[in-house]
């Protein structure tokens, strides 16, 4: 694997032979399996910690407002219209679960632009079956073509949900190391979570490139790569984004919402279709019979 201080953009054979994968390759990253004890399941960071989280705490009415998209809005994003340029591929192995809930997994970085679009796409299909609370916003790196992009970090957060398990995953901050790291090849950040031999274990199996971006959906389903372009998220403040969610036809509504339905309609075959209002046929027949 590259070295995991070393940004690499990338783009590898995509699920969907007309659609291109984005990704960013030689993050360590990886995917926690751990048992849940409690009726309503909290989230918390895995591998070990060796820097604190980034960013502000985010503003309760701005989480509310992209947790809250409604129905009719979203169903209308549908497939995203052309926006969404990455959907799932099926996986076999052992059903990833805790306490007989299904386990949503994620592995990402708090710099890597592509993590920054999924990660608005994966708070909307999420607040769809559970509650978070303790997110912090905070930019991506800057890197070319990518500015700096308003998004969230999902470290030190907590998600509560009857129906499954969110465990994630960051990897690195958004903050530079003093290191100089060779300015052709990226740029170098402090390690925010360590990860054990186990997650990278489970991380390699499904991501042979070691890319982030990561999503394992109780491994039956998988994302490697950004669903959606970066670019729609330039130059826009979290309002502005958070705002376009109620514009499914504008380019940032259609990817974020076009995400959300595929994510969502992973987790409803999780789920068995529950609960009804997050797995509505609109949104579950994205993924075929």
């Amino acid at each position: 694997m590259p070295d995991p201080d070393v940004i690499e953009f990338s783009s590898a054979t995509p699920a969907h032979p007309a659609r291109k994968r984005l990704l960013i390759a030689g993050a360590a990253g990886a995917v926690i399996v751990i048992a849940a004890v409690a009726v309503l399941v909290a989230i918390k960071p895995g591998g070990t910690s060796s820097a604190a989280g980034h960013g502000n705490p985010a503003p309760t009415g701005l989480v509310a407002q992209v947790a809250s998209v409604p129905a009719g809005l979203s169903a209308a994003a549908a497939d995203g219209h052309g926006q969404v340029t990455m959907t799932l591929a099926s996986v076999t192995g052992s059903p990833l679960s805790a306490n007989g809930r299904p386990e949503v997994l994620y592995v990402g970085t708090e710099y890597c632009p592509y993590c920054a679009a999924q990660s608005w796409a994966l708070l909307v299909a999420l607040s769809r079956f559970g509650t978070f609370t303790g997110l912090r916003t905070i930019r991506s790196g800057n890197y070319r073509p990518y500015p700096e992009l308003a998004t969230w970090t999902f470290y030190g957060s907590a998600y509560s949900s009857t129906y499954l398990r969110f465990v994630p995953v960051e990897t690195k901050s958004n903050v530079l190391t003093a290191r100089t790291a060779n300015p052709q090849n990226g740029k170098s950040y402090t390690t925010l979570q360590k990860l054990t031999a186990a997650e990278q274990a489970v991380f390699n199996r499904y991501d042979k490139s070691g890319s982030v971006p990561f999503l394992d959906f109780g491994n039956r389903s998988v994302i490697v790569g950004a669903s959606f372009s970066p670019l729609v998220l330039e130059q826009r403040t979290w309002s502005q984004i958070a705002a376009s969610l109620r514009q499914p036809a504008s380019p940032a509504g259609l990817a974020i919402l076009g995400a959300a339905n595929y994510i969502t309609a992973a987790i409803c075959r999780l789920t068995g279709d529950q609960p009804t209002r997050a797995c509505p046929p609109a949104v579950t027949k994205l993924l075929g019979p």
